[in-house]
């Protein structure tokens, strides 16, 4: 049996190609829409991808199952559980599953579980080596079961908007655990997520497991009551990001192929007159850069690691995007798009390098800078009333303590919530480390507030400087 796992730090998602060396037959589980590397791990292997899966109707990534059994011939296997609401729009374009059913690649058995609870159809694959064992040797559970965690069952309710399902899916899900804590200790246990994901609150950056280290460190093995379980399970998770129901609608009915071609790199002279227009212009250079200035009415996106999780909070689907990168050559465009694409968003109608700034300089347009104040300085201004401190930092990083008298408004919510932004008096930023608050700064400027300052390091640094901090009495 050949095993090839794949993480995207992107999305912080796990993947696997599972082929026979006998057959040279291969089936993917949970692909994401980049399928490039499952095309090349194939050919290393010496195998064909014959198979196409994935445990359930993914939220937090656009999902590539459609594009690689298309790209490949591969026979796709979808859910058929749970109620009507979550059934594939596209289901005809493969096989259903349902729980007890088995999928057969050459000596590999497939054998389906239905662990409904994060979401109603999700499936756990057990995985036996039909050619050593008669027993499986693992799970591939993507968001039912994860190292050190569950997947959490508030999703439908709180980014899908289906009111009451929260409660329901942790019983579900309590279920579910019970059920499968039937299983033998030596199974492994392959989950569709590690640590940086929003689809569970303390997962493991270890990137397997097994049931035995499950049972005795996860806990939500230790629980000993369905209340509890419950209670726990839906106790401080995050607020999930604005995305996640555009792409549970986009999974449902089926992203569409990918486009082959890279968007056109603009020329510079472009960029003054897009901007003017109020068209959807995002600044991915580092924050470095963007502080020596950025054009307003630009937003600031830095690529990095949180690159995909605020493109899918900020940026619409319905809008043609265009991008500045400090270099506009093909990889870095390859990168950028890819990115974007992992989530669907697949409008992007142009690409500016950083010399456009220039351009639109040379066009009569002032660069912005955001003015950077200490922490020292703004205990001194927020001692003497003088500026407003806007906290774009999520709830839980509040309720641990926070700048008195600021006004909270997390940076996801921040253009719905603009009327809530405070008035009057010059307004400071700030986040945890100093990324979002640089993305917040330039979201401000686009919404018209240019009395912007920004608390570089953040909160932590506010702490590192001893100055005092209150603890949360209520979400904001």
């Amino acid at each position: 049996m050949i095993v090839h796992r794949f993480f995207e730090p992107a999305i912080a998602q796990a993947s696997y190609l599972i082929g026979c060396g006998a057959t040279g037959e291969a089936i993917v589980i949970d692909p994401n829409r980049d399928i490039a590397p499952y095309l090349a791990a194939a050919a290393q292997e010496g195998v064909r991808i014959t198979h196409v899966t994935e445990t359930h109707i993914h939220a937090d990534f656009a999902s590539g199952a459609r594009e690689l059994a298309h790209a490949t011939g591969a026979r796709l296997f979808l859910s058929d559980e749970g109620d009507a609401a979550w059934k594939y729009a596209f289901a005809a374009e493969g096989q259903l599953l349902h729980d007890g059913d088995r999928i057969t690649i050459g000596n590999i058995r497939v054998d389906v579980l239905h662990t409904p609870g994060h979401t109603p159809e999700h499936l756990t694959f057990l995985i036996t080596d039909g050619a050593a064992a008669d027993r499986p040797i693992a799970a591939a559970t993507g968001d039912f079961l994860f190292v050190g965690d569950v997947g959490r069952p508030d999703l439908l309710e709180k980014a899908a908007k289906i009111l009451g399902t929260m409660e329901a899916g942790a019983r579900t899900l309590w279920r579910s655990l019970r059920a499968f804590d039937a299983q033998e200790d030596w199974l492994q246990i392959w989950p569709g997520h590690g640590a940086g994901s929003a689809c569970g609150k303390g997962i493991s950056a270890i990137p397997y497991s097994t049931l035995g280290y499950e049972r005795r460190f996860n806990w939500a093995f230790g629980v000993k009551t369905e209340d509890e379980f419950v209670a726990r399970v839906l106790e401080g998770q995050p607020d999930p990001p604005a995305y996640f129901a555009t792409m549970k609608a986009l999974n449902k009915r089926g992203p569409d192929l990918r486009r082959t071609t890279l968007p056109p790199r603009l020329d510079g002279d472009r960029l003054l007159p897009l901007v003017q227009a109020g068209a959807r212009v995002i600044d991915t250079r580092a924050s470095a850069d963007v502080a020596a200035g950025f054009l307003s009415g630009t937003l600031h996106i830095p690529a990095g690691g949180s690159f995909v999780t605020w493109a899918g909070w900020l940026l619409p689907y319905d809008d043609d995007l265009y991008l500045i990168a400090r270099d506009s050559d093909d990889a870095t465009v390859t990168e950028l798009v890819r990115l974007l694409a992992l989530i669907g968003l697949d409008r992007v109608a142009g690409v500016f390098d950083a010399g456009a700034l220039g351009h639109a300089a040379a066009a009569g347009a002032d660069l912005a800078q955001v003015a950077q104040m200490t922490p020292q300085a703004l205990a001194a201004r927020v001692a003497a009333g003088d500026v407003h401190v806007l906290d774009v930092r999520h709830e839980l990083e509040w309720t641990a303590g926070h700048i008195a008298g600021a006004t909270h408004i997390p940076l996801g919510h921040l253009e719905a919530r603009r009327a809530e932004i405070p008035t009057g008096r010059p307004l400071v930023v700030h986040c945890q480390g100093g990324t979002r608050s640089a993305i917040a700064a330039s979201l401000l400027y686009r919404l018209g507030r240019t009395d912007v300052s920004n608390l570089p390091g953040g909160f932590t640094a506010w702490r590192a400087a001893g100055l005092p901090d209150i603890p949360g009495s209520a979400p904001a």
